[in-house]
């Protein structure tokens, strides 16, 4: 008898939840991403090690992307799958703008990456992604899983490290924190992360979105 892992090694076809597929070490990397919406914008953060199981493969992995000008990506997963989605994410917003005169919105951008990963949910591409930005002064935040649920939210965790990430933010995240005082949140975060998930680790990414643009930071942690 065949098991559904072999199938998907030898024929690429996915029989089994995705979603599931994300918390398994023989198919996901570890990773720890988090977003948070401010007053005045919205955070991104990673940490950098890409590993599968034991062994670390990279500890300068970017995992946060620059969608447009004012609207940004972090994910955790497959790093191949990380930068497909974002090139194609990027390429179509491009194309809303040239024909639309106009740049499309973090929730336009959020309803594409759904149906981006929704298309390819027999062949699921395998990342959890969070979308962040800024529209008009309105910050906005979106997770999705790997198959283009869509949820919005004030703050977000995905990967490995994400409950003991998501355990700092729901006790000291408040509304109304501006973009200089949620950065030291997310960087306490990751930091907890790290301290215990043997997957995350080697420094942070930041990508700090408000009205002005985007400023991309990197930070080491001791």
């Amino acid at each position: 008898m065949v098991s559904a892992d072999a199938t998907f090694i030898a024929t690429g076809h996915c029989t089994r939840d995705p979603v599931k597929l994300m918390s398994e070490e023989g198919f996901m990397p570890g990773a720890t991403t988090v977003g948070v919406v401010c007053k005045d914008g919205a955070i991104l953060a990673s940490e950098r090690r890409y590993s599968y199981g034991t062994f670390v493969m990279s500890k300068v992995a970017k995992k946060v992307f620059k969608i447009t000008d004012n609207i940004g990506v972090g994910c955790a997963g497959i790093i191949g799958d990380m930068q497909v989605l974002a090139r194609e994410a990027n390429a179509y917003m491009s194309i809303y703008r040239y024909e639309r005169g106009r740049s499309g919105t973090v929730k336009n951008t959020a309803k594409l990456f759904a149906s981006l990963l929704s298309s390819r949910r027999l062949f699921p591409y395998l990342a959890q992604t969070i979308i962040a930005g800024i529209d008009d002064g309105n910050p906005e935040l979106f997770v999705l899983d790997p198959i283009g649920s869509v949820l919005g939210d004030k703050f977000a965790a995905v990967g490995t490290g994400a409950e003991i990430a998501m355990g700092v933010l729901e006790s000291e995240y408040r509304e109304g924190l501006s973009v200089e005082e949620a950065k030291p949140l997310i960087l306490r975060a990751i930091r907890s992360a790290i301290a215990r998930d043997i997957s995350s680790g080697d420094g942070v990414d930041l990508m700090i979105i408000t009205q002005d643009g985007i400023k991309e930071e990197s930070e080491k942690l001791r």
